[in-house]
């Protein structure tokens, strides 16, 4: 069973329909890109899954930009994709697994762990020169059913609780200048959450795309949470997506425990009554 990251390697010597292979490819500018690049080609027997249509619910102007399903929404989406209990799942996009790691936590979250994002992804398999297929593909329908670990994530209300806790820290995924708020091209409020530290997620993996060694990602990871162990730690980004590379890359390093707010910055600052915070990184010791 393959639980973080598996090799464009295994995957080749995989593809006889046993696993089940999903392509989330996708551009935050063009949410129809991914769809298309999946059709003009793809790893052979992969089907499609879009991050603003399959791997979220609805916005509703106050719930973020990409805001999580619900479980049964989450089980008809998994099952629609050919996901059964105990099936092996890749999942990739185009290079560093960004958005393949939302399908990762979203399928452990609801207690699927034979889970894992292809190294370096498209582009990599692209690279190595390995089989493609065009067109669309529509796997076998499976009954998907899990449980949720409520454990792995927190909600608004509890980030907000968390603000006074010197225990806790919240660590920001998104690149330094959105986290010190310097640039904003996305959401309507520039900044971060009061008391977060920032680890952009591109920090996780080579300029190609592959992820880092597991020694060097604890060493980068150590640089961040200071003290503090994994599970009084929670990860967020702008709408939950690379904050589940980071979650990918501490697992893939043996770091456990840590929790997604999914909602993240674009559902916390839509409010105007919640507090912004802009800067560098100040980091809180625990008390």
């Amino acid at each position: 069973m393959f639980t973080t990251l598996v090799s464009t390697k295994i995957l080749a010597e995989q593809l006889d329909g046993t696993w089940v292979v999903v392509d989330c490819r996708y551009d935050l500018k063009n949410e129809a890109w991914g769809r298309g690049q999946y059709l003009e080609g793809h790893v052979p027997g992969a089907v499609y899954a879009s991050l603003s249509h399959d791997l979220s619910a609805p916005p509703s102007g106050s719930n973020g930009r990409h805001p999580l399903p619900c479980a049964e929404e989450m089980e008809a989406t998994f099952g629609r994709l050919g996901i059964a209990p105990g099936a092996q799942v890749v999942a990739y996009d185009q290079d560093a697994g960004a958005y393949a790691s939302r399908l990762w936590w979203m399928l452990r979250y609801m207690g699927h762990d034979a889970v894992a994002v292809l190294d370096g992804g498209w582009a990599k398999w692209v690279r190595e020169g390995r089989a493609a297929r065009a067109g669309e593909q529509t796997p076998p329908a499976a009954v998907f059913s899990g449980r949720r670990r409520k454990e792995l994530r927190v909600l608004v209300d509890e980030v907000a609780r968390m603000l006074d806790d010197p225990r806790v820290l919240l660590v920001d995924a998104r690149a330094a200048d959105r986290f010190e708020g310097t640039n904003e091209p996305i959401d309507r409020t520039p900044g971060h959450i009061p008391g977060a530290v920032n680890h952009f997620y591109r920090r996780n993996v080579t300029e190609d795309g592959v992820m880092l060694p597991p020694d060097r990602l604890r060493e980068q990871f150590a640089e961040t949470l200071g003290d503090r162990s994994p599970d009084h730690v929670v990860m967020y980004c702008g709408s939950g997506v690379t904050a589940c590379h980071n979650l990918l890359a501490m697992a893939h390093a043996g770091l456990h425990g840590t929790k997604l707010y999914p909602g993240s910055w674009s559902e916390w600052s839509g409010n105007p009554d919640r507090p912004v915070e802009t800067g560098p990184s100040v980091t809180r010791k625990p008390s």
